[in-house]
């Protein structure tokens, strides 16, 4: 039987009304004070490839009421970080350890890669799962699935609802795919429900049906016991696909790939304010913690924008990894406050099992800090120190061309790490970039010229940068020259660090890589492989 969305209450306007009404009630009513004395219920939302200027409360023309409002009770975090590509956030957020330490250094894991999360880490479900807690999945899981040991439901998920790879089509849920060198694509479905493919979905916008599967696991959920919900949602990454209904606003961008990406930033929102709604009526919401971010930047590619920070999805520039996020709870001390206290997503695994009372024992070393009384608090990070990534499979070549500019540098050679390799890190409020770095332009608001033709856009790439991020968040005025210094205690910083990464994992395509026997994408090594 085809899957057909008739609870109109999820969908209409009628509905996403009620939810803002029931949201505003709930936030206004709610009094902030300590956790409460049962585990509080914890709910992620993890959207992919939102940008910096994709949500209304950063002045984006598109408009997010649910999580402007939710954010606007809440704590907004606006010296939070991610990391820039699907995997390693996903990973760090699993894990609480920096991809230098798993592996996952260098780019994602593609379809046909025999590699996932490395099976000897201990995951935030399952030390969730240890504290007594009900632990579900909803949407993109993209941390490996080449056996069935490195799915959600063996990763601490009780049940899973989703897709395995990176991006699909939002209607058919197929995700096409070929073994790099070879030619031939293969087109297959990548829906899962628990381990089996979940067939009878086609034509239902994937945003829809994972909200109508998270609601169903909040309506279903006893609220005796714990809940915690990892909603990932497929939602805005590429493809540009989505209702037509959800266009009618924007009928003056005249941009349509940003136009198609406003209506999927439209269906994301009231997903999240369905979500709240139905942890309101079923009276969990005065119990909850939910944590919204999103995975990387925005893609300018694919009508996302970052403005006014540098660069994009895929870069180690602020446009990259600097990402939208904050809590709403009514457990907040100090709700309706803006943080700008420095924040990784590696730093959730640890704050959550915090709070749920749970222990961190039984993992390797992490690398995220406990930052709930920064949240909660207003209190300082306990985190001075951010490594973006070490990625030694990414060099720069001794004279390279990026955005049309030669590239030719030895100021830094000597000082103790490689500078060709791709890395940065913060410390305080400095930055440093070393190696290739991608594309390096201020992409201007939507609706100007595709590129910033001011001289800033033109200066000169060099192999290691400085910027002080506090006063200079754009990244438009290298210091590198001008605080020798502190060039020299940032690449110690990174050699130190490198000094603890484990090899690089990113394999080969396996040639038996192929969709199973029931026409889906899924494992296809044995156990032992």
């Amino acid at each position: 039987m085809n899957f057909v969305t008739d609870d109109s209450r999820l969908w209409n306007k009628r509905g996403s009304v009620m939810a803002a009404w029931l949201i505003a009630a709930a936030l206004l009513s709610s009094c902030s004070g300590l956790l409460a004395a049962r585990q509080p219920h914890i709910v992620f939302i993890l959207a992919d490839d939102f940008g910096w200027n994709d949500v209304g409360y950063h002045g984006s023309e598109i408009k997010t009421p649910n999580l402007d409002r939710l954010s606007g009770g809440g704590v907004r975090l606006e010296n939070y970080y991610v990391q820039p590509i699907c995997t390693p956030s996903r990973s760090q957020l699993m894990t609480g350890r920096y991809q230098i330490h798993t592996g996952l250094q260098h780019s994602l894991i593609w379809t046909c890669q025999p590699s996932c999360v490395p099976l000897d880490e201990k995951l935030l479900p399952q030390l969730l799962k240890e504290a007594g807690y009900a632990t579900h999945m909803v949407g993109k899981w993209h941390l490996g699935m080449y056996k069935t040991e490195c799915l959600p439901t063996r990763r601490g998920f009780d049940s899973y609802f989703g897709y395995l790879t990176g991006s699909e089509d939002y209607y058919t849920h197929q995700r096409c795919n070929g073994v790099r060198g070879q030619t031939v694509m293969t087109c297959a479905l990548d829906l899962q429900d628990g381990e089996e493919a979940a067939a009878n979905y086609s034509g239902v916008y994937s945003t829809e049906l994972f909200t109508q599967k998270t609601v169903s696991i909040i309506e279903s959920h006893e609220s005796t016991q714990p809940l915690f919900l990892y909603v990932a949602l497929q939602s805005v990454h590429a493809p540009l696909e989505v209702p037509e209904r959800y266009l009618a606003p924007y009928a003056n961008i005249t941009d349509p790939d940003r136009k198609t990406y406003a209506g999927m930033v439209a269906a994301m929102d009231e997903a999240v304010g369905n979500v709240t709604l139905a942890l309101v009526q079923q009276g969990l919401w005065n119990d909850t913690i939910l944590v919204f971010s999103t995975d990387n930047g925005g893609q300018t590619l694919y009508g996302g924008s970052n403005y006014p920070l540098r660069g994009r999805k895929g870069t180690l520039w602020e446009g990259g990894v600097r990402g939208v996020g904050f809590v709403a709870s009514p457990l907040l001390q100090k709700p309706r406050n803006i943080s700008k206290e420095l924040i990784h997503i590696s730093d959730w695994l640890p704050t959550l099992v915090s709070v749920a009372g749970g222990s961190v024992n039984g993992t390797k070393p992490l690398d995220g800090f406990d930052v709930w009384d920064t949240i909660s608090n207003g209190y300082p990070s306990p985190r001075e120190e951010l490594l973006h990534n070490i990625d030694p499979l990414s060099r720069e070549p001794k004279v390279a061309q990026c955005d049309g500019e030669k590239v030719d540098d030895d100021s830094w050679v000597g000082f103790g790490f490689d500078v060709s390799i791709r890395a940065a890190i913060r410390s305080a409020q400095w930055k440093l970039i070393t190696g290739p770095k991608g594309c390096s332009t201020w992409f201007p608001r939507p609706g100007r010229n595709k590129r910033d033709s001011s001289p800033s856009a033109k200066r000169q790439l060099k192999p290691v940068m400085l910027f002080d991020i506090e006063k200079d968040p754009w990244e438009t005025t290298d210091l590198s020259t001008m605080y020798p210094s502190v060039v020299k205690y940032l690449l110690k910083r990174l050699q130190f660090h490198q000094k603890s990464a484990v090899e690089v994992n990113y394999p080969d395509d396996d040639p038996r890589c192929e969709p199973g026997p029931d026409g889906a994408w899924g494992p296809w090594a044995s156990p032992t492989t």
